[in-house]
């Protein structure tokens, strides 16, 4: 590897992990907008969606350059591919921190509802996930990474329960059922966020040793495949 592919490796490293950062940031100010009612703060998230979408632009056209000019082999070669595929994932993590924060807008305007469901718990697993595949992308940690995709499990049977308990508010005519449906959406919202997170974190063990796990969950000890998702917030 010449000096000059390694600056540029480098600074794309940089690059998508302040997108990381920003995209953990939004989905964080977005979750606290549910919890407070926060109408201005949620517009605020939605108004910077627009920065997460030009920082995925730029590191779309560093990977594309570097590709270009260097031909780059081996695990130079996997780090770009899986940052191109990381790339996507935090830019659609971006546009549910901005759904997030549409849901929560029209949250606050509607009667407070009180509901058995833990949405700042799940929120708080879920930005842990993000965070930690983040981390392992920062380290190039396999370990961590397979830990990240063993966890999807847990969110999914969460939002699971959610949406009945929510539901079955709605069935017996308890509480708002406007409200109720915002929140049955919040919650898929953060699953699919956990989803996001799983890709990054199965992209990671691509990276580090150039396995596709995708399709293989024993390969992680994940109990069901994992599908890369398209939908937008």
């Amino acid at each position: 590897m010449t000096a000059i592919l390694q600056r540029e490796l480098n600074r794309l490293r940089e690059m998508v992990l302040a997108l990381g950062d920003r995209v953990v940031e939004a989905v964080r100010q977005a979750v606290r907008a549910v919890e407070t009612r926060d109408a201005a703060l949620a517009q605020r998230v939605i108004d910077g969606d627009h920065e997460i979408d030009q920082m995925e632009v730029d590191v779309e056209e560093e990977c594309l350059k570097i590709l270009a000019l260097h031909q780059p082999v081996a695990i130079d070669l996997r780090f770009i591919v899986s940052v191109l595929k990381i790339n996507s994932d935090l830019e659609r993590i971006g546009d549910k921190a901005s759904g997030i924060a549409k849901k929560a807008a029209r949250l606050a305007a509607e009667e407070p509802v009180q509901a058995t469901v833990d949405f700042q718990g799940m929120a708080e697993q879920v930005l842990d996930m993000l965070r930690r595949s983040l981390g392992a992308l920062v380290n190039m940690d396999r370990a961590l990474a397979v830990e990240v995709c063993q966890g999807d499990t847990a969110i999914n049977e969460l939002d699971d329960a959610n949406a009945a308990r929510l539901r079955d508010l709605v069935a017996r005519g308890q509480g708002n059922p406007r409200a109720l449906g915002l929140m049955i959406e919040l919650s898929s919202a953060l699953e699919r966020v956990a989803d996001h997170a799983t890709n990054i974190a199965e992209d990671v063990i691509y990276m580090v040793d150039g396995t596709i796990v995708r399709h293989h969950p024993e390969m992680t000890g994940a109990p069901h495949p994992r599908r890369r998702r398209t939908d937008q917030a």
